[in-house]
């Protein structure tokens, strides 16, 4: 059974959220794209902390050679990041020319950029360059000047990951970025058809929050109140991400969309991120099986993968379902407090 398969059917594409040395070195990475268990690759600075940090010495040689280069911490974690990105994009290279909605892999800007736009495009424009790779994603976050620079970047022809979405009026920014960029980008006669995004919205994390809150309200709700509180917990989280994949039909089902679309534009996919589940007492699959929909990815952590392949179910298009429940849902946890 490889249940990645049958969502990528669906129109979903399972991605690993991690990568490494050693991932690439050993054909773990290759092995899993062979089979079309994984779709894509994101990464972020902790996942490279990590990757480095618990590798073994699988990076030291490269590190003593930049260090006796006389290279500084930022050049040496630039240079070991872009190498493993550009090994990965090329292992994913043969996906994404028999599918380019497929084969992807995301490098972040430096998250101390968030707040500066033009620094944010410099440094995005840079990696893009140096990288040279059409299956690569820049990752940009969804701050006011991240969605500035989204829209400068999508203009000048750069694919971009925007991430750390957590609420609808993340979505619709960088949705409106993303199509203003498209916009801007055929006004200068760029070709919309050779530039990607998608967008990176948080899911388990809500849950983490809001279980915790409303574990906090119980403390002090009359004892009435506690059932109610209860049926709450682990909803948050589902019903916060299909009421954006609603959103994202509406902002990618208008007029002005579809005129963009006439031209060869694509549609800016929502990426389920943070779908690993925290809370033991949840579904391993919870965020990944009740996410599956057209046009959508889901970067799941290894563990998280490795649960999917071997018992994950494939119950529909479950990203579409449901979306008048988790509007009463959300309504329930603001009267609640939650």
């Amino acid at each position: 059974m490889n249940r990645s398969v049958d969502y990528r059917k669906r129109g979903q594409a399972i991605w690993l959220d991690s990568i490494s040395a050693r991932m690439i070195a050993t054909g773990e990475l290759a092995g899993r794209i062979d089979s079309g268990a994984v779709y894509g690759v994101t990464s972020n600075p902790t996942i490279f902390a990590q990757a480095i940090s618990k590798s073994d010495g699988d990076y030291d040689p490269r590190i003593e050679n930049l260090a006796d280069e006389g290279k500084d911490a930022f050049a040496v974690y630039d240079e070991l990041t872009r190498g493993d990105i550009a090994a990965g994009a090329d292992l994913f290279a043969a996906q994404h020319a028999a599918s380019p909605e497929d084969g992807w892999i995301s490098l972040e800007v430096l998250p101390s950029l968030a707040f500066d736009a033009d620094r944010t495009v410099e440094e995005a424009r840079r990696l893009h360059r140096l990288l040279g790779r059409p299956n690569v994603f820049i990752k940009v976050p969804a701050t006011p000047a991240g969605c500035v620079a989204v829209r400068k970047l999508i203009g000048a022809g750069v694919s971009v990951n925007v991430t750390l979405m957590f609420n609808r009026k993340h979505y619709r920014d960088v949705a409106k970025a993303y199509q203003d960029g498209l916009a801007d980008l055929l006004a200068a006669g760029g070709d919309a058809s050779k530039v990607a995004s998608v967008a990176s919205f948080f899911v388990s994390r809500v849950d983490t929050l809001v279980d915790k809150l409303l574990s906090e309200k119980a403390l002090t709700a009359p004892a009435g109140l506690h059932g109610r509180l209860d049926a709450l917990r682990g909803k948050a989280a589902l019903a916060n991400a299909k009421v954006v994949y609603q959103d994202y039909l509406a902002a990618f089902g208008t007029d002005a969309w579809k005129a963009l679309a006439a031209k060869g534009a694509r549609v800016q996919r929502p990426l389920w991120a943070s779908t690993g589940t925290k809370n033991p007492a949840y579904s391993d699959l919870l965020y990944v099986e009740n996410l599956v929909g057209p046009d959508t990815v889901n970067t799941v952590p290894e563990k998280t993968l490795l649960a999917l392949l071997d018992h994950g179910r494939d119950l529909g298009d479950t990203g579409l379902e449901g979306g008048d429940e988790a509007r009463r849902t959300l309504d329930d946890l603001k009267e609640a407090g939650g």
